[in-house]
């Protein structure tokens, strides 16, 4: 694998609550000094994808809803994240730092160009990007690969409540087998839940590799990206030396 500068982190919403309360400025200020620290140690330019499913989910709406209209809270559930972690890696220091979001909201974030946000990275920024795809039905995982694929990221880190990929569910099943490297043919073959199926198949066309970890071990990227120790996750990828 060649030498990685550029990567694309999907962070589910979760991240940002605790002890009941949907958004927590001290959990924001901790994943802000985190990201920081990695983007020191490794030099690499972060884009960094919200998730909202701490605020609202547009799929936890019941039938009578809209779905359309859920998924638009689920996506400015995503903003208001975002802002927050933008406030807090400005607050600790990252102070060019990039909000832009999936439809306009000139207010309160830049609206996403595609070759502006290229701009950010080739300077430097971290480039937070929210509101999904803008498009309803669609799930922040299609909005990862396809920002991963429109921003020429080498990698897509997906954060995880889980340490990888594993042949069964390691919640339930305690001799579940785990995966430090997977091909996505494989994925497919044994129909392993990995991330939204649309999403997984672009990368695959696309030729992106996939990292997934565990969203505790946010300060052992450095590890990844530097030394290619995978060993804390699973890498996904169309070449695999190992299973």
């Amino acid at each position: 694998m060649k030498k990685i500068d550029r990567v694309i982190l999907k962070t589910s919403g979760e991240l940002f609550g605790q002890n009941g309360d949907s958004i927590s400025f001290e959990k924001l200020d901790q994943v802000a000094r985190r990201l920081i620290e990695i983007k020191k140690i490794t030099g690499v330019e972060m884009a960094v994808v919200v998730g909202g499913g701490n605020i609202f989910r547009g799929r936890l709406a019941n039938e009578e809803v809209d779905p359309t209209e859920a998924d638009a809270m689920g996506m400015l559930a995503t903003v208001m994240n975002g802002i927050g972690l933008r406030e807090a890696l400005i607050r600790n220091g990252e102070v060019e730092t990039r909000l832009m979001t999936a439809f306009p909201l000139p207010s309160f974030a830049e609206p996403y160009i595609r070759q502006k946000a290229r701009y950010h990275l080739d300077q430097g920024r971290m480039v937070i990007l929210a509101g999904g795809t803008g498009l309803p039905g669609c799930s922040t995982d299609t909005a990862v690969s396809q920002y991963a694929w429109e921003l020429k990221c080498q990698m897509v880190l997906k954060a995880s409540t889980t340490d990888g990929v594993y042949d069964r569910d390691p919640k339930t099943n305690p001799n579940a087998k785990k995966y430090s490297e997977i091909s996505f043919k494989k994925v497919f073959e044994e129909k392993l839940r990995v991330m939204d199926m649309t999403a997984f198949t672009k990368c695959e066309e696309w030729n992106l590799p996939i990292f997934v970890f565990d969203i505790k071990d946010l300060d052992e990227l450095p590890k990844v990206i530097m030394e290619k120790d995978f060993s804390m996750g699973t890498l996904i990828s169309n070449e695999v030396l190992t299973t």
